[in-house]
């Protein structure tokens, strides 16, 4: 089962060309280019699969954050990535999900990822590996590259736990229990050496029961790190203070066909047509041009956007970004 919205029957997708000359023609605040990472429409749903709230299938977190604290201020411009120096090679690094509709466990995994370094100082990398194979549909009603839900990935932090494991090019490192094994690959052709062509139907979800590199020094079960709590943010205010008390948040939205030609800009929407709900790690917010905006992590790696990154607008709940967002605590040591 693949959680996406379908292009409806009968309709033929407009193709990227098409898409970003119709974006750049009009004053929509951002600019478009052909995306070298997909060729066509189609090709993007691969890398979908966060189930929105309202969908069949989706479970809300126990735990609700709908106020902010007090004594909390909350800057006009804010950088996850630059308030918390000492961590920005955790918070600014931009993961490849590869052609698997992992968003989910990526968006959850690189957020808690960044809290615990900004609670502990730790700059060890946690394994979206973990969470795609072992956060499955009992625990978390997901499905892993089948698409899942990354509030549910929250609860699993704080019930289970996460290993380390670092991104598909640290694989033989030895340095963390369970690198990402899935291969970064381009569906555009020419391929590069570092991006090859994807396989033509997307990775299956991977399985891990133990650690995958054997020079890391612990066993699975000990490498566990938890969340010491885990909620969703309900509210503008709510999302804002948390960030700034604990680090990067994990958010879901709709994404249009026009999306994914993004370049610059505080991305709107221009088009009608959903291909699915995806989730991403949110680094703060600002404004550009008079339009306030959320700065978002994409993991379609750093090729795509702008470095990896994008802006969407803020305060009118831009296809759903502020709809559903998800985060927790770290704790102030490893917990095994």
């Amino acid at each position: 089962m693949k959680f996406f919205v379908p292009l409806l029957a009968g309709v033929e997708a407009a193709s990227f060309e098409e898409i970003a000359a119709r974006v750049n023609a009009g004053n929509h605040g951002w600019t478009a280019v052909v995306p070298t990472k997909f060729s066509n429409v189609e090709e993007v749903k691969a890398h979908l699969g966060t189930i929105l709230k309202g969908e069949k299938g989706f479970v809300a977190q126990e735990k609700e954050v709908a106020e902010a604290p007090n004594g909390v201020d909350v800057p006009a411009e804010f950088d996850v990535r630059t308030a918390f120096p000492d961590c920005a090679e955790v918070s600014g690094n931009i993961r490849d999900q590869s052609s698997c509709g992992s968003c989910w466990a990526f968006g959850s995994t690189e957020a808690f990822n960044d809290r615990h370094c900004i609670a502990t100082g730790s700059k060890v990398k946690f394994s979206v590996e973990d969470t795609t194979a072992n956060c499955g549909f009992l625990q978390c009603f997901s499905m892993g590259c089948n698409g899942g839900q990354p509030g549910k990935a929250w609860d699993w932090f704080k019930n289970k736990g996460v290993v380390t494991g670092g991104d598909y090019f640290d694989i033989g490192a030895g340095d963390t229990c369970a690198p990402y094994s899935l291969a970064p690959c381009a569906h555009h052709v020419p391929a590069t050496e570092k991006y090859p062509v994807c396989p033509s139907d997307e990775y299956p979800t991977p399985s891990l029961s133990s650690c995958t590199e054997s020079a890391y020094g612990k066993s699975y079960s000990a490498d566990k790190i938890k969340a010491t709590d885990s909620y969703s943010l309900n509210g503008i205010q709510a999302i804002q203070a948390d960030i700034v008390q604990y680090g990067s948040a994990t958010a879901a939205f709709t994404v249009y066909d026009d999306f994914p030609t993004y370049k610059s800009g505080v991305y709107t929407a221009t088009s009608s047509k959903q291909l699915g709900g995806h989730a991403i790690k949110m680094l703060g917010w600002g404004t550009e041009n008079g339009v306030d905006y959320w700065l978002i992590a994409n993991s379609w790696n750093e090729a795509w956007g702008d470095h990896g990154t994008f802006k969407i607008k803020r305060g009118t709940n831009e296809c759903g970004i502020e709809g559903q967002v998800s985060a927790g605590r770290a704790g102030s040591s490893v917990q095994v």
